[in-house]
């Protein structure tokens, strides 16, 4: 029996349709023909309720035709509920097989699905948006199932734009090729998705956002699953929808008060022909962040220092009013909140982006475009390069040299220095002894590749724990199915022991120690020994309490958000412990102070601060709301504060070295 289409040349023919992911059968649920009974998976056992026949008119007929596999209440719309019932004809009892195993219903677009990617018999079935995922591929009954493929295809090219207007343009790229044949094209901007199309069209409607700029990439996916790395991204600037030089009104009625080394501001809000998108602060005549409210706090100011403050008023098109009156505050001599000072300690033209805290005080600290390590004297601020890591290779995305790590016992029983970094092929995980100051580079060790790399998505930090195991985290590589299989390295945190081999009590006898992770990064271990991880999502970020052998829910559930299936209801997804809107977060780095998590954000510009409650964040507040850039990298200091690092806009989405400007921060925190 061949691959099925709308209207088989052997319609009247019947046979099982096995689930590629459970080799269950899709079923009726009991065998009963009371219309409305839902469909499963089950157990392969050949009777009337699972034998299934594609009609010349593109019915899938059960039961020897007595019933049709139906869409209930002809829902066009994701998670729809599939059922057998009397055949009548309709759009919603429509089905065709395609040349990637999947299921679609021509009228909703959406493909047979076992819900949540659920193996276990009895597991219901719905629609969802085709991904050609295990959990949508059906088998025939009597056709072999189709060979293994784990080639990808190759990256699409030749994007191009037309037809843009403030609102939407037309996007076009040239075709990839593939062993087997390419089944999708998914479309993203910086790492978010923006849709997904068969293989048959080279060109996507985009929906856009007037004054944006973005940079829109798309990789390509074969049935299989296999995902080519990204194209060439294509920058794009979104024009405004409608001409707008006239700046706001001046603020007024600024006002402020004074408590210890914290300023909090008020003022009157401005007008505008259009919008005030935003107010910029100025302290001393220095831009020091910006807000969306008409408060701002200014935290870690000097003791009984007097500061004048300023601010304006902005709108969507850059037009800027008049600064203010101003106002005078002076700080009281003592620091009276959590956070008591910040002072930037040193300088850098790339992206700090790992950083560790040695014993004897100095700071050894990544440049991921650069691809070098960098000894930081933060008493002096004198700086020695020890040289570039080799074989690293950037992504024009976020891949490059990213996390470090030191062991427990550094130097003198573990002299090493643990690197995470894009290699060309993948991302790996490698050492390098740290001597008097140096990095030989003679001694470097590969202690694990194959990790999955795309554009963006590889993940990157490394942190040792109280177990001595050094625990990495792992992007998805742009490729959700990564994430849920125990047996790749992808979306995963991994446990490694020192010498880079798999701990015997890891739970699935690999180096997985959790799953179902989208873009994580942030590691920390709190006061208990327990594991704290922070996650990039797509619309919705999350911070995680990791528990040995645990399911995140990536691609199915992000955040809170249900995607696929029965989403984030699933039986055995852990839920985040605290999530955040991207626009105010896309957080990559997390450190542990005295039972406190700090999070700092980038494309939210802020740092968070909770306190950790049993397995609660509680109190949850923001500092340096837009004060220094994007925010990219905490880490506890030896003498219990922390040592932050920014990353701004400028090269943050590229791999050209040297083309940002960027600092290292020391932030003194309140005993």
């Amino acid at each position: 029996m061949g691959i099925l289409g709308a209207a088989p040349a052997y319609a009247g023919e019947s046979a099982t349709l096995i689930s590629a992911d459970s080799q269950r059968c899709l079923d009726i649920a009991r065998g009963s023909q009371e219309p409305r009974t839902p469909a499963i998976i089950f157990d392969c056992h050949g009777g009337a309720n699972q034998q299934w026949e594609f009609t010349a008119a593109g019915e899938l007929r059960t039961f020897d035709g007595a019933r049709c596999l139906d869409i209930r209440g002809a829902s066009t719309q994701p998670q729809a509920v599939v059922q057998s019932y009397p055949c009548h004809g309709g759009a919603n009892q429509k089905w065709t097989l395609r040349p990637d195993r999947t299921i679609i219903n021509p009228a909703s677009g959406l493909c047979l699905t076992v819900k949540g990617g659920e193996t276990a018999n009895a597991t219901g079935i719905d629609t969802w948006r085709c991904e050609a995922t295990a959990h949508q591929q059906w088998i025939v009954g009597d056709t072999e199932p189709p060979p293994d493929d784990t080639e990808a295809p190759t990256p699409p090219s030749g994007l191009a734009i037309s037809a843009l207007t403030c609102r939407s343009a037309t996007l076009k790229w040239e075709a990839s090729t593939d062993n087997v044949g390419v089944a999708y094209y998914d479309i993203y901007r910086d790492g978010q998705a923006l849709g997904t199309v068969n293989a048959s069209t080279l060109t996507a409607q985009l929906a856009l956002t007037a004054g944006a700029s973005w940079g829109i990439y798309v990789n390509a996916r074969d049935a299989a699953g296999n995902v080519s790395q990204a194209s060439t991204s294509l920058q794009v600037q979104v024009p405004q929808c409608q001409a707008d030089t006239q700046p706001p009104s001046v603020p007024t009625g600024l006002r402020g008060t004074v408590a210890g080394t914290t300023v909090t501001l008020n003022w009157t809000a401005s007008t505008d022909n259009v919008a005030v998108t935003a107010y910029d602060i100025y302290r001393n005549s220095i831009a020091v962040g910006a807000s969306g409210t008409l408060g701002y706090t200014d935290t870690g100011l000097s003791a009984n220092t007097t500061y004048q403050y300023a601010v304006a008023a902005r709108d969507a098109q850059g037009n800027v009013s008049p600064r203010s009156a101003a106002v005078s505050l002076t700080s009281g001599n003592a620091c009276t909140d959590v956070i008591c000072s910040t002072a930037r300690v040193a300088q850098d033209t790339d992206i700090p982006w790992g950083l560790v805290a040695l014993p004897n005080g100095t700071v050894l600290y990544s440049r991921r475009d650069a691809k070098d390590i960098i000894a930081l004297n933060p008493a002096t601020g004198a700086k020695k390069n020890l040289g570039v890591i080799p074989n690293v290779q950037g992504t024009d995305g976020e891949g490059g040299l990213l996390g470090l790590a030191i062991a427990p016992g550094f130097p003198a029983s573990n002299p090493w220095l643990y690197i995470y970094h894009t290699s060309p092929t993948d991302n790996r995980i490698v050492r390098v002894r740290y001597v008097n100051g140096t990095l030989d580079m003679a001694s470097l060790e590969v202690l694990l590749k194959g990790i999955g790399r795309n554009k963006y998505h590889n993940g990157g930090r490394l942190r040792f724990g109280p177990d001595g195991k050094l625990y990495a985290t792992t992007g998805d590589a742009q490729n959700g199915a990564y994430a849920q299989d125990v047996n790749h390295l992808s979306g995963k945190v991994l446990r490694l022991n020192a010498n880079g081999t798999p701990p015997p009590d890891n739970p699935f006898g690999n180096y997985v120690w959790s799953y179902g992770h989208r873009n994580p990064q942030g590691l920390a271990f709190d006061s208990l020994g327990r594991l704290w991880e922070q996650e990039f999502g797509d619309s919705q970020d999350e911070t995680n309490l990791i528990v040995k052998g645990g399911n995140y829910g990536w691609p199915n559930c992000e955040g809170v958000i249900s995607r696929s299936g029965t989403g984030c209801a699933t039986t055995g997804y852990i839920a985040p412990k605290y999530t955040y809107r991207n626009t105010e977060a896309s957080c990559s780095g997390i450190a542990v102070v005295r039972n406190s998590l700090y999070v700092a954000c980038l494309l939210g510009k802020r740092l968070y601060r909770s306190e950790i409650s049993g397995d609660r964040l509680v109190n949850v507040r923001q500092f340096f709301v837009g004060t220094y850039d994007r925010l990219r990298t905490v880490e506890p200091t030896i003498d219990g504060n922390l040592w932050m690092t920014n990353s701004d806009a400028a090269g943050d989405k590229d791999s050209i070295p040297n083309n940002t400007d960027t600092a290292i921060y020391k932030v003194t925190l309140k005993p």
